[in-house]
Formats: structure tokens, sequence, C-alpha cells
């Protein structure tokens, strides 16, 4: 019997995708296997990141997880860091529109207002009624069809709804304008209930939303918590840092940074990447590859091996965004967990985390700390001016939004080109397109944001499902011709086969 040789895997790519795929391929295939994790970058979490905030380490990617999601929970407690998980406070959020700031509303749908929603405060009088007046107007949908988000709410609701109400929930999540947006990608109950044949959108988002949350018996508002009572959003005490290193660690991959993946080529069973610098490039041959990064490396990377999985995602694009973090002392900070801005509001920001309220673990020295956001799809223009500029518009808007006129003891710039892929109308069909390609390449998977959801727990979901695929295929692998985990440096002179 021939010897059994140890598989080897290259995960392109390290932020949580990459990482979760790496530790999870080294739980299926032991310790003989060798993982190695190439990012372009000088560090891991891609857009995830833990900076110091005044003495405090502080999120500037993400900040919270979908807690009543298991992916996260699990992953915490089996590198021992279930301890490390926190929930929000009580804090309730606001959002800003029609010039004042007022509780967010209950009973919408991710903005989608169902028959129970309380809309006053936010909507206008003439909002009201094209909200209230939706129920009994007729509706054409066939079942399976897919619509931008925006010009169907519009067409339904009038022009309040999306802009004062989706689209500043929705660009929380994608950092897109709800124009953009596909409705079955992003709000898919609402989508089901439609084919269900719901005849309104309002009856839509009555059927597809879910439960009601008992109200909390002192404030007499919604409980921050889930399905089952338990809470809904959940973070990392101490940031997702803790996270991202105890990844790297415990999938005990040979990590190289700063190092660019120019071309990915099938080589015999297996694949071979070309590494580095053009002047003197590397070759490393290995048995799987999963690709964890934005859609257009993707589509670069699979242009060449697998045509059809590269032109699935070439209509997935990418916004850009500018997260900003700032501690003040001595100043009374919101005591609501945050503020969206409405689309039509004449401030730059379009979000504020109140953080020091939100989260009990972030501020106990004292100080206040808060994140705001910048930057939709299409507005990446906006955002080319200087750190200073932006701090200064942030600052412009707290003043408005808070009464905050306070200096900053601590900033912290933090952009994200091209961080968050847009979901557009189509983007399942073109998800399905790009994995039944894939599947069609043998030690080949592709995981990431750009899929199933931009949220961590779907990163993390897409990853480990990707591994133990891929350790099926290479996890009995034995003793198969051609170089397994091999690397060598071409001469500057010569050209890659």
């Amino acid at each position: 019997m021939a010897p059994t040789v140890a598989p080897s895997v290259a995960v392109v790519g390290a932020g949580v995708s990459g990482l979760a795929a790496a530790h999870r391929l080294r739980v299926l295939l032991g310790p003989g296997a060798r993982i190695v994790v190439v990012e372009r970058s000088d560090r891991v979490g891609g857009v995830l990141r833990t900076v110091d905030l005044a003495g405090r380490p502080f999120d500037v990617g993400a900040e919270a997880f979908l807690a009543r999601r298991p992916e996260v929970p699990a992953l915490l407690a089996e590198l021992g860091l279930a301890g490390e998980a926190v929930h929000p406070t009580g804090a309730r959020p606001t959002i800003r529109a029609g010039g004042r700031t007022v509780g967010m509303p209950g009973g919408t749908l991710m903005g989608v207002p169902t028959a129970g929603a309380q809309l006053a405060g936010v909507l206008s009088e003439a909002g009201l009624a094209a909200a209230a007046a939706e129920p009994q107007r007729p509706l054409h949908w066939e079942p399976g069809q897919d619509a931008a988000l925006g010009a169907l709410l519009r067409e339904r609701f009038g022009p309040e709804v999306p802009a004062r109400l989706t689209d500043p929930l929705l660009g929380g999540v994608y950092a897109g304008r709800v124009d953009a947006l596909g409705l079955r990608a992003t709000v898919p109950a609402l989508a089901a209930a439609l084919d269900a044949g719901a005849p309104s959108l309002t009856e839509a988002a009555t059927r597809a939303a879910p439960p009601a949350p008992p109200a909390d018996r002192e404030s007499g508002g919604p409980r921050v918590s889930g399905q089952a009572g338990g809470p809904v959003f959940g973070a990392v005490r101490g940031g997702y840092g803790v996270l991202l290193d105890a990844l790297a660690a415990a999938s005990g991959a040979e990590l190289r940074l700063g190092t660019t993946v120019r071309e990915l080529e099938r080589r015999g069973p297996g694949w071979r990447l070309v590494l580095g610098p053009t002047t003197a490039p590397e070759a490393l041959d290995v048995d799987a590859v999963v690709l964890a990064v934005p859609a257009p490396a993707v589509r670069r990377l699979l242009a060449g091996p697998v045509p059809d999985a590269a032109a699935a995602v070439e209509g997935i694009e990418l916004a850009s965004s500018v997260v900003i973090a700032l501690a003040f002392r001595g100043i009374t900070g919101p005591e609501t967990s945050g503020v969206l801005v409405a689309a039509d509001e004449p401030l730059a920001i379009k979000a504020a985390t109140h953080s020091s309220a939100k989260w009990a673990h972030v501020s106990p020295d004292g100080l206040v700390r808060l994140r705001v956001s910048l930057g939709r799809f299409g507005e990446a223009a906006t955002l080319q001016v200087d750190d200073a500029e932006l701090v200064a518009r942030a600052r412009a808007d707290l003043a408005t939004l808070h009464g905050i006129t306070a200096d900053p003891v601590a900033v912290h710039v933090q952009r994200w080109g091209g961080g968050l892929p847009q979901y557009a109308p189509g983007h399942l069909d073109r998800v399905a397109a790009l994995e039944a390609a894939v599947a069609r390449a043998r030690g080949l998977e592709v995981v990431g944001a750009a899929l199933h959801g931009v949220g961590v727990p779907a990163c993390v979901g897409t990853a480990r499902a990707a591994a133990e695929r891929l350790a099926g295929v290479v996890g009995t692998s034995n003793g198969s011709p051609g170089p397994r985990g091999s690397m060598e440096a071409w001469p500057a002179s010569t050209t890659p086969s």
C-alpha cells in the first residue's frame, strides 16, 4: 500500500472567512496537513479590525454579530472564548428623519411597514397617508421575480418609507442604497411572503416579521431579545481581534502576510498559485484552494481556470465607507444605543453608534466612546478627502445630533475601500451560478461576504461548510503523483507555466 501523503490547502485571504476556513480544515484534516494562508495586506482580519482607542480595544469594522445565529457563539466556544461573548445594554436605537431624532419605530421588517407599524414622528402626514393606503392598492407580483427594493417600496409607499426607514436600516448593513439592493437577497422573508400570495407589501411584511419581543416592564419598549428570549446581538469583549488571533493560532497555518496571489492555475489534480512580485515569482502547489477574497479578486483569479465562475461574479459591485471612532472626556454621552440617519437628511454621516451606552464593557474608564460611519454605494467620491476633513464632517454632525462640541481625546479614521459587496437584483442567481461552476472544479471553494450574507455569522458559515466539502475531497488523497504543498522560486527572467 502506498504511503498516505498529507494534504495541502491554500487559503487566499486572511479575513474572518479565510481564518475560519483554515481553522476548520485543521480540525478536519489533522496536524499533518499543510495549510497556507496568503494575505495581500500586512495584517489579518480583512474588514474586521480592532484598534486602541484611548487605551481600550475598539472595533472599527463590524462591531456585533447576530447572536441568534449559531455560528459565532459555537466558534467562540470551540476556541475556549465563550466567556468573552457580551451583549448590549438596554439602550434603545433612534433614527434621524424629518429634521428630528426619534425612537426607532416598531412594527417594521427592515424598514418595510407591517400592519402594526408605528410610523408617527418618522413620516410626514402625507407619508403616513401613503403607508396607510398601500394595503388597499392592487399588487402585481410574479412568484420568483426579483426587484430593486427602493423602486418597489417607492411605487407602493411613496418616497418617505424607503428614504427614512429602509435605506438607513439596510445602509447600515450593506453600506448600500436601497435603490441598488435586490429584494430577494436582502429581505428574503418578504420575497417569500409575496411569492406565497400576500396581497400587499404591508401584508407580506406582517406575515414575514418575527414575533414581537415582550415589552420591557420598566420602559414599555421592546426588549433587545431574540425569538426565544435570548439576546439578538453579541460582541467579543476585547474586540474581534481576540477572535481573529485565536483562529489564526488554532489553525496552525503558515501565514504569509504582504503576499499577493497573482495567478491561479489548474496543475494536474491540484492547483498552482503564483505568488509575490513579478520580478521574483514563487509557485505554491497544493491539493486544494479556498478563495476568501472580494468578488473582483475572485473574478481575476478564476478568469483563466474557471471562467464560468469568474463570469458569475461579474455583477457583484463593492461599496466604500469610512468609520471614525472618537473618545471624549468630561462629557455626558447620548443614552441611546445609536442613531441611523435618513437618506434625505442634510448630514454627512449615515449612522452613529453610541458605543459606551450600547456596550457596558467598552468604557470602564468613564470616557465616552462612539463611532460614526460615512459613505454609501455610489458615494466614493465624497470620501476622497483627507482624514481631517472627514473628522470635521463627523464632529459637525455630532454637534447637530447630540450637542457634542468638545474636542476628542482620541480619534481613529478607518477607511474601507470596496469593503462591502452589494446584493443587487439577481444576486442569488449570480451566487448559484458561481457555486455551480466552482462545484465542477475539484478542490476549489469560494467563501465570504459576497455569497450568502455580509455579517460575520454568514461568513463563518460559508467558510466552515466549504472546509467540510474540501476535507471530503482531499482528506482521503493517497499517494497521488505530483508535488503537494511544495514551493519554488522562479528566476526573474522566466515565465511560470
